[in-house]
């Protein structure tokens, strides 16, 4: 009897012990890679990394230099490198430009697209963006330097790329933002992963960086799972519960 006793206690001990380890994710990935888009950095990917983590993921953030598309790319997949297995690869507006080519790395089991561009081969960011312009966008809101980098004009920023923040950190967003070369933005995509990976795309409806209709187009044509929330382009920022859903919701669906 008292061994019965114990089998059954070292069982149930077991069965908690398993049931306390087990991550919030089903599905086995557990890892997520975050490549931030121009005009900013990683650290507004706080929230979302956090909410992440509480939850069992391991999160990294890409801090690429926004030189080039392939130093972007070979930033990434350094990254990458370091993932102990399958990875959910997110991309935040120009990122989708690099998530695109760096998502055929073997660990990449999934793609997010997160108020981003979805290129197909030979596309830049600049002919999609041209493709399907921003409604009544302020054609002087991005300037260029003397060495031929690119910002968001600070008086500009906060309707441009935050307008759903408050006021004093959508000012210091634009403070902050990092300068990226024009040849990021007119360098043409590789071979996209989408092609061949299941996507996800969220869908910021109140975006004044890149069209909203742009966003569901380049969706579409990828066969992005689709989310929509109301949410200018710093939805990251701004709704975080909704971008870290969708990424849980890749990292659970990818590998089944």
């Amino acid at each position: 009897m008292l061994r019965r006793s114990l089998s059954a206690a070292v069982i149930g001990f077991a069965i908690s012990l398993a049931g306390a380890a087990s991550p919030a994710f089903s599905a086995g990935i557990k890892n997520i890679v975050i490549v931030h888009g121009a005009f900013a950095d990683g650290s507004g990917w706080r929230k979302v990394s956090d909410l992440l983590t509480t939850k069992g993921y391991n999160v990294s953030v890409v801090q690429q230099p926004l030189t080039s598309l392939q130093e972007d790319v070979a930033a990434t997949r350094r990254v990458l490198a370091l993932q102990d297995g399958p990875t959910v690869l997110v991309g935040h507006s120009y990122g989708g430009m690099v998530v695109t080519e760096a998502g055929n790395d073997g660990k990449v089991a999934a793609l997010v697209y997160v108020a981003a561009f979805q290129p197909e081969k030979g596309e830049s960011l600049v002919k999609l963006a041209e493709s399907k312009p921003v409604p009544n966008a302020d054609p002087g809101a991005i300037k260029a330097t003397q060495d031929g980098y690119l910002y968001l004009d600070p008086k500009a920023f906060p309707a441009a790329f935050a307008a759903d923040l408050p006021k004093a950190d959508a000012e210091f967003l634009s403070r902050s933002q990092v300068f990226a070369a024009k040849a990021a933005f007119t360098a043409e995509a590789g071979e996209p992963a989408w092609k061949v990976k299941p996507s996800w795309a969220l869908i910021a409806t109140q975006d004044r960086s890149i069209n909203p209709d742009l966003e569901r187009d380049m969706a579409r044509r990828a066969a992005s799972r689709v989310h929509e929330v109301a949410a200018s382009h710093a939805v990251y920022a701004s709704q975080p519960d909704a971008v870290a859903a969708t990424i849980i919701e890749a990292a659970e669906a990818a590998v089944r």
